[in-house]
Protein backbone atom coordinates (compact mmCIF):
# COMPACT_ATOMS: atom_id res chain seq x y z
CA UNK A 1 0.00 0.00 0.00
CA UNK A 2 1.21 3.51 -0.85
CA UNK A 3 2.34 5.90 1.87
CA UNK A 4 -0.38 8.37 2.84
CA UNK A 5 0.39 11.77 4.35
CA UNK A 6 -2.32 14.13 5.51
CA UNK A 7 -1.88 17.64 6.87
CA UNK A 8 -4.58 18.32 9.46
CA UNK A 9 -5.77 20.70 12.18
CA UNK A 10 -7.40 19.91 15.50
CA UNK A 11 -11.21 19.70 15.44
CA UNK A 12 -11.37 19.75 11.64
CA UNK A 13 -14.50 17.87 10.48
CA UNK A 14 -13.15 17.48 6.94
CA UNK A 15 -9.97 15.92 8.32
CA UNK A 16 -12.04 13.46 10.35
CA UNK A 17 -14.14 12.58 7.32
CA UNK A 18 -11.05 11.98 5.17
CA UNK A 19 -9.44 9.83 7.88
CA UNK A 20 -12.64 7.80 8.11
CA UNK A 21 -12.60 6.99 4.40
CA UNK A 22 -8.90 6.13 4.44
CA UNK A 23 -9.49 3.86 7.43
CA UNK A 24 -12.36 2.15 5.59
CA UNK A 25 -9.98 1.62 2.67
CA UNK A 26 -7.55 -0.22 4.95
CA UNK A 27 -4.90 2.47 5.33
CA UNK A 28 -3.08 1.42 8.47
CA UNK A 29 -0.14 3.79 8.32
CA UNK A 30 -1.30 7.39 8.01
CA UNK A 31 1.40 9.99 8.41
CA UNK A 32 -0.71 12.74 9.98
CA UNK A 33 0.94 16.15 10.30
CA UNK A 34 -0.93 18.53 12.58
CA UNK A 35 -0.37 22.14 11.51
CA UNK A 36 -2.56 23.71 14.21
CA UNK A 37 0.31 25.26 16.16
CA UNK A 38 3.13 25.12 13.61
CA UNK A 39 3.68 27.85 11.04
CA UNK A 40 6.67 25.85 9.78
CA UNK A 41 4.48 22.82 9.05
CA UNK A 42 1.80 25.06 7.49
CA UNK A 43 4.41 26.58 5.16
CA UNK A 44 5.66 23.09 4.30
CA UNK A 45 2.10 22.00 3.48
CA UNK A 46 1.44 25.03 1.30
CA UNK A 47 4.67 24.51 -0.61
CA UNK A 48 3.95 20.82 -1.22
CA UNK A 49 0.30 21.52 -2.11
CA UNK A 50 0.99 24.25 -4.65
CA UNK A 51 -0.21 27.06 -2.39
CA UNK A 52 -3.32 25.36 -1.00
CA UNK A 53 -3.94 26.58 2.53
CA UNK A 54 -6.99 24.60 3.66
CA UNK A 55 -6.92 21.29 5.49
CA UNK A 56 -6.79 18.49 4.99
CA UNK A 57 -4.18 18.30 2.26
CA UNK A 58 -3.70 14.67 1.31
CA UNK A 59 -0.80 13.00 -0.46
CA UNK A 60 -0.83 9.38 -1.55
CA UNK A 61 2.67 8.39 -2.49
CA UNK A 62 3.97 11.35 -4.50
CA UNK A 63 0.49 12.30 -5.73
CA UNK A 64 -1.19 15.37 -4.27
CA UNK A 65 -4.85 14.38 -4.00
CA UNK A 66 -6.05 17.67 -2.53
CA UNK A 67 -8.62 17.90 0.23
CA UNK A 68 -11.48 15.82 1.57
CA UNK A 69 -13.81 16.57 -1.36
CA UNK A 70 -11.17 15.52 -3.88
CA UNK A 71 -10.49 12.31 -1.93
CA UNK A 72 -14.19 11.38 -2.00
CA UNK A 73 -14.40 12.30 -5.69
CA UNK A 74 -11.53 9.91 -6.44
CA UNK A 75 -13.47 7.23 -4.56
CA UNK A 76 -16.65 7.97 -6.58
CA UNK A 77 -14.66 7.71 -9.81
CA UNK A 78 -13.13 4.38 -8.78
CA UNK A 79 -9.57 5.75 -8.80
CA UNK A 80 -8.74 5.69 -5.08
CA UNK A 81 -8.09 1.96 -4.71
CA UNK A 82 -5.52 1.94 -7.52
CA UNK A 83 -3.71 4.97 -6.12
CA UNK A 84 -3.64 3.43 -2.63
CA UNK A 85 -2.29 0.21 -4.14
CA UNK A 86 0.60 2.18 -5.63
CA UNK A 87 -0.71 2.13 -9.18
CA UNK A 88 -0.89 5.38 -11.11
Amino acid sequence: MANVTMYTKMLCPFCSRAKKLLNEKGVEQLNEIDITMSSKRRSEMMERAGGAHTVPQIFIGDTHVGGCDELYEMERQGKLDGLLAGQT
